[in-house]
């Protein structure tokens, strides 16, 4: 399942990593001439091949985990959960098949009601263009496809260079599981393809997951039609002073460290009261210098190598940025080839990138507030806004930064990268729009239509 190549109009085709426009308008072709067909097809049947992904999932789960763990680094323990995540992603999609496709709506309020029904159902919008990063190939992919495919869309998925033989291993045991050929067509292509194929009116809708310019970039040239962009973040954690400190403690260092900080919501500020500095701080490096780094298929690791040298490289400039304007290093900071250490920092003086851009590496940066006010500012003063977490035993307290945090979702008591697949999930201000989440993509995958009868 590793093989490389592209999946268009059911054929496995033997071409290059990036493949040309050809090969692209191909897929094009193939999606616009599937989805008549599938947009139409029994719910049922639409739900019995979502069913049967996730079996096969399972099925074929060490397999999958293992091919992640060896081509984005990412922990072998980490690639399981991913993996079983995936399964869960298919079956919440094949649930909403068990739901009525069509709605009556109730029009006794108006006098003229008398002499009509009005249903609503929700349909497919038509070709759907998944655009894939390298961190989650699996499971961000499914969050496109699952719902794509329950609305009776078809989709041509665009995954990351850095992640091709995963994502297009999905792609391919998806189409194994009994799609009609052109359905789901999958493909690596350079960006000056995956521009073109954004703007083709035969894509009805562009799905995005990457960075912040690159989403912004998609949906210039993508025009008018809608777009879903989920971007990049730098997630704060809030402890305040009735937190359980130790626990705090190690689950921001899980989030911030875990997979070597290269989720958009893991943990990169942790802004703690300042009267319980000094006893959080030790919890915090304690964590910080337990945290098993290396082999990425050892189970025990939690930080593996970064997905490559040119990204620890960056990482390491910004932490050298931040020290040189006055930052402490008080863990970690050094790096082996891609391997970069669990690093905690302090003091990052604003302005610098560890300061105002998204890290996506295993750094976290240690600071203090004085204030309920202060804290929720600092929060706000970023451009980017998917989680924030409030560790607190006040529920008055999580009631006001609940109002208070411009993010996308609140955690109270754990890390801000916890996510349940069910659940709403994006960004506000340059962290993107629209919501991924298996029923929430489902909704932006389709579009509400009425029919209007006279009795």
């Amino acid at each position: 399942m590793s093989e490389e190549g592209a999946l268009v109009d059911g054929q496995w085709l033997d071409v290059s990593a990036q493949a040309p426009w050809p090969v692209m308008d191909r897929a094009l072709d193939a999606a616009a001439a599937a989805f008549p067909a599938w947009s139409r097809s029994p719910r049922e049947e639409r739900r019995a091949v979502l069913e049967r992904i996730a079996e096969r999932v399972t099925r074929d789960a060490e397999v999958l985990a293992a091919t992640m763990a060896r081509e984005v680094h990412k922990p072998i323990t980490m690639a399981r959960a991913e993996v079983q995540r995936l399964a869960v992603t298919f079956r919440l999609a094949a649930e909403l098949l068990d739901e009525d496709a069509r709605v009556e709506l109730p029009l006794g309020f108006d006098a003229r009601g008398a002499d009509f029904r009005a249903f609503v159902e929700r349909v497919g919008l038509g070709p759907v263009l998944a655009i894939v990063p390298y961190n989650w190939p699996f499971n961000l992919a499914a969050h496109k496809v699952a719902p794509a495919l329950a609305a009776g869309n078809t989709v041509i998925v665009k995954p990351s260079p850095l992640a091709m033989r995963s994502t297009l291993a999905l792609v391919r045991l998806v189409h194994e599981c009994g799609l009609p050929a052109g359905v789901v067509n999958g493909l690596g292509c350079d960006p000056t393809v995956a521009e073109r194929a954004a703007a083709d009116p035969r894509v009805k809708l562009v799905s995005f997951t990457g960075s912040e310019w690159v989403g912004y970039r998609v949906r210039e040239v993508a025009q008018d039609k809608p777009v879903v962009l989920e971007l990049g973040g730098d997630a704060s954690a809030l402890v305040f002073e009735d937190a359980d400190l130790a626990w705090a403690a190690s689950r921001i260092a899980l989030s911030a460290y875990g997979y070597a900080g290269q989720v958009c919501i893991s943990a990169q500020h942790a802004r703690v009261d300042a009267t319980v500095i000094e006893p959080f701080r030790a919890a915090l490096l304690e964590a910080t210098r337990a945290t098993p780094s290396g082999d990425p298929l050892d189970p025990k690791t939690v930080c593996g190598p970064m997905i490559g040298e040119d990204a620890a490289r960056r990482a390491s400039a910004w932490l050298d940025e931040a020290v040189r304007g006055g930052a402490t290093v008080l863990a970690g900071g050094t790096r082996a080839g891609s391997l970069f250490a669990p690093t905690l920092v302090e003091g990052v003086p604003q302005g610098c990138k560890l300061a105002t851009e998204e890290v996506f590496a295993p750094i976290l940066c240690l600071s203090t507030f004085s204030s309920e006010k202060e804290a929720y500012a600092a929060v706000n003063a970023s451009r980017f806004g998917i989680h924030a977490s409030v560790f607190t035993q006040d529920d008055e307290r999580v009631e006001r930064a609940f109002r208070a945090l411009e993010v996308g979702g609140v955690v109270v008591g754990d890390m801000p990268s916890l996510r349940f697949d069910n659940m709403p999930y994006g960004g506000v201000k340059r962290s993107g729009q629209g919501r991924e989440g298996v029923r929430y993509a489902y909704e932006e995958m389709s579009t509400p239509k009425v029919l209007l009868a006279r009795r």
